[in-house]
């Protein structure tokens, strides 16, 4: 059991690091797609706009950071989601087949208070975005 979950540990980290480097190869690196209308002070940044990156100081550069925090947050709350719904699913099994043994008991409800923990991060991921414009102070 041990050995599969280490497996299918190593296997999501390759593909979660291989991410970028595939959605990168949409367009070209001079330019950001935005996915999601990010609102700041001075501007919007509207979804589906082409925002070119040429020029150092461009001052819509910032909405491409925000919507690379905001992938990477997003993507961390899907692992993250997912990863409890295995860790309940393995909380509820060992509960169910514990048969009375106190260690069972204890490590399925041990696997399900990991798994709320997993959640509690996958929202405090969400917020990072937010986070980030409030410290920033562009928001």
């Amino acid at each position: 059991m041990k050995k599969i979950f280490s497996a299918l540990v190593l296997l999501s980290i390759l593909v979660f690091l291989s991410l970028p480097v595939v959605t990168t190869a949409q367009i070209p690196p001079e330019t950001c797609r935005m996915k999601r209308t990010i609102v700041l002070k001075e501007f919007t940044c509207n979804e589906g706009e082409l925002i070119s990156l040429e020029g150092v100081g461009s001052e819509k550069a910032i909405c491409c950071l925000l919507q690379v925090v905001y992938n990477v947050t997003d993507w961390i709350f899907v692992f993250l989601v997912a990863l409890a719904t295995v860790f309940v699913i393995l909380g509820a099994i060992f509960l169910l087949t514990a048969a009375g043994s106190p260690e069972r008991i204890a490590s399925g409800r041990n696997y399900i208070i990991y798994a709320m923990i997993g959640l509690a991060l996958g929202f405090v991921a969400k917020a990072v975005p937010a986070i980030v414009k409030l410290i920033t102070g562009i928001a």
